[in-house]
């Protein structure tokens, strides 16, 4: 299939696509296999028709031939009612053997941390005799991933089979989940028992149990017995396996069992020794982006022993997965230059190593839409945009609306451009995006993980800017101010709430109120909310002086906005120097 297929305004016809020749080969293998399942009957057919008996039948029917439809009937009844629960009960696990996986640690970029971490844990998995019987020690038996989404949890659990050369078991905990009482009880242990035979069988095995918060919350909310089959008992059953990597394979039990029988016809001093049972070499890893819901014996030593945090990667680990896609995808020479791939790593900030494999792909997407075959730094800017503030939306404003919407987002730009020395001016648009009829999107210039209480304030000052503009240019705010005011009164109630910022040092978030937020919480106190309107009222009294000193400003925003309707990064400051007034001459 060539790629200009791909860029046509109409869907793709069956013919053209890659998914229509898939099934038109699934369709001819359904066709071969229906050939090959027929042809033993034609054959018989045609051997009783050369023969003179058409239909290869008795002269005399059987009597019992007569029940035959009932007797069938009631066999496809009882089948549909015992089939369900005979197979309810079987391990939802997927066997990945290790040449089925294609992601080794080799792979893993931009967490050294974790992956270090991880060899030390593999190792000890992988020696686990040596370290038993030489060292004395206890391998470890469960570890927890933790982290958001998309920080390569089950990545690296994967990456750890294909490294150790052992089966790994995948399971999602919600796949435990079964709609007869006890069986959710009775797949966990049999996902224990198919880890037990594949550790036994290849000596050594991985089980991956995904979202394990869906199965191991904490029994103290379970409520009332019997309410929910999902908390209390299948904790307790997840408790329980998690110590059964020593208990005997059937062959090993039944091998006892008869010594233990001829034992009993042999004095004391010749009695026999039974077969000695080995632990099961089984490393379980446990992912949830929720570990404090777990209950709390899951974490105790001997269960998830070992906590492994998963975090969003450095501005340094953000360049190393930034290399690692690019090699993947086609690109153009640009993005191979290392300040373009510098420039690319502080944009993305909060990136998961998901979301920018992400990123790279709907890149491509927009370089098939432009006409290209690979990715250009204008392609990885409009994916940027498209994916943090949404695709554009345009619509017809009226004349007096545009003019308010301009002047709106013209106004947060001004007081970012004066007050937030360290804000980067990325976007500013009166193009619809989501529910924003307008925005101006900006970030940090330098990667911090704090705030001082003068950056908050700047926060805010840059939340009343399009309010404060509205009253000084249009003589009265619109509705558009309301998501403004919704950002500045809760970063004002975190200053007053828990950052002691704000003249008090109580921490409502000590407050357990699960009904309120802590917005809700500090402001439901005379002395919060009066706190809370006293930093608004600065915050908007100060941004109001700033914008009359610097009128033009807004004003040279504004006109450039209503004339091409989006500024994206240096065009934001051109036209604010376009507009500066030039110092005087002596």
């Amino acid at each position: 299939m060539e790629l200009h297929a791909l860029r046509q305004d109409q869907v793709l016809q069956a013919g053209q696509a890659d998914v229509g020749a898939f099934r038109e080969r699934q369709r001819r293998r359904r066709l071969r296999n229906l050939t090959l399942l027929l042809a033993p009957v034609a054959v018989w057919m045609w051997v009783r028709i050369l023969t003179h008996n058409p239909i290869g039948l008795p002269l005399m029917t059987p009597r019992w031939v007569v029940f035959f439809p009932t007797l069938a009937l009631i066999v496809l009844l009882g089948g549909a009612l015992m089939v369900p629960l005979l197979g309810a009960g079987r391990s939802p696990h997927v066997l990945f053997r290790p040449h089925d996986i294609d992601i080794s640690l080799e792979d893993v970029k931009g967490i050294p941390a974790v992956v270090d971490e991880v060899v030390k844990t593999l190792n000890l998995f992988l020696a686990h005799k040596t370290f038993r019987d030489r060292m004395g020690g206890t391998p470890r038996r469960a570890i927890l991933f933790e982290g958001p989404p998309g920080t390569g949890k089950t990545y690296l659990a994967k990456a750890m089979a294909r490294e150790a050369g052992v089966p790994f078991l995948f399971v999602s905990s919600s796949a435990f989940q079964s709609m007869y009482y006890g069986q959710t009880n009775r797949k966990i242990r049999s996902f224990f028992r198919a880890l037990r035979s594949a550790a036994r069988r290849e000596g050594g095995a991985i089980g991956f149990i995904e979202e394990i918060d869906a199965i191991g919350a904490s029994r103290s909310g379970a409520g009332p017995a019997g309410v929910r089959e999902g908390v209390a008992g299948v904790v307790n059953e997840l408790l329980v396996q998690l110590q059964s990597f020593d208990v005997p394979p059937a062959s090993v039990r039944v091998r006892g069992w008869v010594v233990d029988r001829v034992n009993r016809l042999l004095p004391a001093d010749r009695q026999r020794h039974g077969p000695k049972v080995l632990p099961a070499n089984i490393l379980v890893i446990g992912a949830t982006n929720r570990a404090a819901d777990l209950d709390p014996a899951l974490l105790r030593p001997g269960r998830f022993d070992r906590t492994i945090a998963f975090d969003l990667p450095s501005r340094a680990g953000r360049r190393e997965i930034i290399d690692f896609y690019l090699g993947r995808k086609a690109h153009d020479e640009l993005m191979d230059e290392a300040v373009t791939r510098d420039t690319l790593a502080a944009m993305t900030f909060g990136y998961s190593p998901v979301m920018i494999e992400h990123l790279f792909d709907e890149a491509l997407v927009w370089a098939l839409r432009r006409g290209g075959d690979r990715l250009s730094w204008p392609d990885v800017q409009q994916a940027k945009m498209t994916e943090e503030i949404g695709l554009a939306q345009p619509v017809e404003y009226t004349e007096g609306e545009r003019r308010a919407i301009a002047t709106h987002e013209a106004g947060h730009a001004t007081v970012a451009w004066l007050v937030g020395k360290s804000r980067k001016l990325e976007v500013l648009s009166i193009i619809k995006h989501k529910d924003a009829l307008g925005l101006l999107a900006h970030s940090d210039r330098e990667e911090r993980f704090t705030k001082t209480r003068s950056e908050i304030e700047e926060l805010i000052k840059i939340a009343m800017g399009g309010m404060v503009a509205e009253e000084l240019f249009l003589g009265e705010t619109t509705s558009g101010v309301a998501g403004d005011l919704q950002a500045a009164t809760t970063a004002a109630a975190q200053m007053v709430g828990t950052l002691g910022m704000a003249g008090t040092l109580f921490s409502h978030s000590a407050v357990r109120r699960v009904e309120l937020d802590l917005t809700g919480r500090v402001s439901a106190t005379e002395d919060g909310l009066a706190r809370i309107e006293a930093i608004l009222e600065t915050a908007r009294d100060e941004v109001r002086t700033m914008l009359r000193m610097h009128s033009h400003v807004v004003e040279g925003l504004r006109d450039a906005l209503l004339a091409r309707d989006e500024l994206i990064g240096e065009e934001i400051l051109d036209a604010i120097r376009a507009v500066r007034p030039k110092p005087a001459t002596p």
